[in-house]
């Protein structure tokens, strides 16, 4: 990559987006000294990680789990402080709550001896299965995120190093989930419990490699935590640290063009031009090689992007309830016995779910702010295939079955006590955030579509690169800091001489 004389350390960056790759990544370069300005072009920071309020209710819009607190710790280590300095987080107890639509339910609490309990009243030996399943999970997941996911290993021949020798062994991690999980457990729910973490990046059982079993380490042995105040909390958080590095963050402000290279990028934005060096887009890079880009700028044609698997779109409903919504949980999750249908209707034969799995998030549960006093904040979450026709009457149908799919699966009727209620679907997110088929996530973490099969953070046209959940390492908020991370590098790999100041290391 060539580059530009006018480069320097006075090298002005633009990061297009604000959601968490973009914010990451615009600390990393303004404390490794570019001159950077974020734009944004919605009202709020955060990308999917919105929030709305209505009378007096507050609902986080996208995700509301917040997990791997070590990637968090280490993120905000990077630049002498802690998440702690920025928001209160709990440790969640239950972590979760699971309802079977068989009249089954069980309760997931932070402690090992307790979910062993769990595991063996299902199964015999499964508890001990569970113990050896986590240690392995966890050792994984050590090596894993130390010498791949932090390593920004990009390419194949990245991973010619003799560092990921210990990984070798573990070739069964190319296998899919639901064929690692079986030679622990048997029991179908119990692989539902071990397996349900997928839906966080995107896949399926069938379709995810089984090296996604380190989730569960994420899941049960580092916990569910929740920052008071929601997932909001963090993207302040985010926002204050980025500005404290020397960020300029403007939102309100729309892209809708990018012309030049590096040294000399003109952006056309709904207030006027604005001139960069280096631009880093946290948009998908689908939409900004398709809308943003001349086409002798892009790196691939329609097809590539029509041919990518995408992760789930979701059916989500947001609601203000009046009384009371026991014996839900902060987080409570709901599944059919069986569920291969429902994953089969997103990933294998597209349509609306007949019997869904859903998740329902209460965070009224745990924070008294998020709701008027007497009232919960419930948020339904319904999984589906990106690309679905969802228009008004479809909707309509939809919510009406999921609300009396709860009432008589968890014994939570809430339909005539419904104050405030929102929704989003397909088109929402197509609409608002331009996503591919309206997917709500992004790339589905497939095997041809994991590490350094996803987008580069470097594009082919000279001074731009991708941050954010399309690029390695992937979905969610966690992974999405250290894509900032690594499009940081990435830009002071290609030109060192923008960085005037030595970049942030863990301390």
């Amino acid at each position: 990559m060539a580059t530009s004389t006018r480069l320097s350390e006075d090298t002005t960056v633009t990061i297009v987006g604000g959601g968490f790759g973009g914010l990451s990544a615009a600390a990393y370069l303004a404390a490794g000294g570019a001159d950077v300005q974020l734009l944004e072009r919605h009202d709020h920071l955060g990308g999917h990680a919105g929030t709305l309020e209505c009378e007096g209710f507050r609902f986080d819009t996208g995700p509301s789990w917040y997990l791997m607190p070590d990637v968090f710790e280490r993120f905000f280590g990077h630049f002498d402080s802690d998440p702690t300095d920025y928001y209160d987080l709990e440790r969640l107890d239950p972590q979760y709550r699971v309802f079977w639509k068989d009249d089954d339910r069980v309760t997931i609490r932070p402690n090992c001896e307790h979910v062993h309990e769990v595991f063996e009243s299902y199964e015999s030996g499964a508890g001990d299965a569970l113990v050896k399943y986590l240690d392995r999970a966890e050792r994984n997941y050590e090596l894993a995120m130390d010498r791949v996911v932090y390593e920004r290993r990009e390419r194949l021949c990245d991973f010619v190093d003799p560092d990921l020798l210990p990984l070798a062994p573990r070739f069964r991690l190319f296998g899919t989930m639901d064929d690692y999980v079986s030679r622990y457990v048997e029991h179908p729910k119990l692989r539902q419990l071990l397996e349900y973490t997928l839906v966080f990046l995107g896949g399926s059982p069938h379709n995810t490699p089984a090296l996604y079993s380190i989730m569960s380490h994420v899941d049960l042995n580092l916990n569910v935590f929740y920052p008071q105040g929601g997932i909001a909390g963090v993207v302040d958080a985010l926002a204050d640290l980025a500005r404290e590095q020397g960020v300029a963050i403007e939102t309100g402000v729309a892209v809708e063009e990018i012309t030049g290279a590096a040294g000399d990028f003109v952006l056309q934005t709904d207030a006027g031009s604005r001139e960069s060096d280096l631009v880093v887009s946290n948009a998908n890079p689908a939409y900004t090689e398709q809308e943003l880009l001349p086409p002798t700028a892009r790196s691939h044609d329609v097809d590539y992007w029509e041919s990518r698997t995408y992760a789930p779109s979701a059916y989500l409903l947001y609601l203000g309830v009046e009384g009371d919504v026991d014996p839900l949980a902060h987080h409570t999750l709901v599944f059919p016995p069986d569920w291969d249908d429902h994953f089969e209707a997103i990933f294998e034969e597209p349509r609306w779910p007949k019997d869904p799995a859903y998740y329902l998030s209460v965070a009224s549960q745990t924070d008294d702010d998020v709701a008027p006093a007497g009232h919960h904040a419930v948020v339904i979450l319904v999984p589906i295939a990106p690309g679905l026709d969802d228009g008004p009457a479809r909707r309509q149908r939809f919510r009406d079955a999921v609300l009396a799919d709860l009432a008589e699966n968890t014994g939570v009727d809430i339909r005539d006590r419904i104050v405030v209620e929102e929704s989003a679907c397909v088109s929402d997110f197509a609409a608002r955030f331009d996503d591919p088929r309206g997917t709500a996530m992004g790339l589905a973490h497939t095997l041809t579509q994991t590490g350094p099969f996803r987008p580069d953070h470097r594009a082919e046209l000279d001074g731009l690169f991708y941050t954010g959940a399309y690029t390695a390492p992937g979905i969610g908020m966690p992974m999405c800091l250290i894509s900032g991370e690594h499009a940081a590098e990435a830009l002071f790999d290609e030109y060192p001489q923008v960085a005037a100041r030595p970049q942030p290391t863990a301390k």
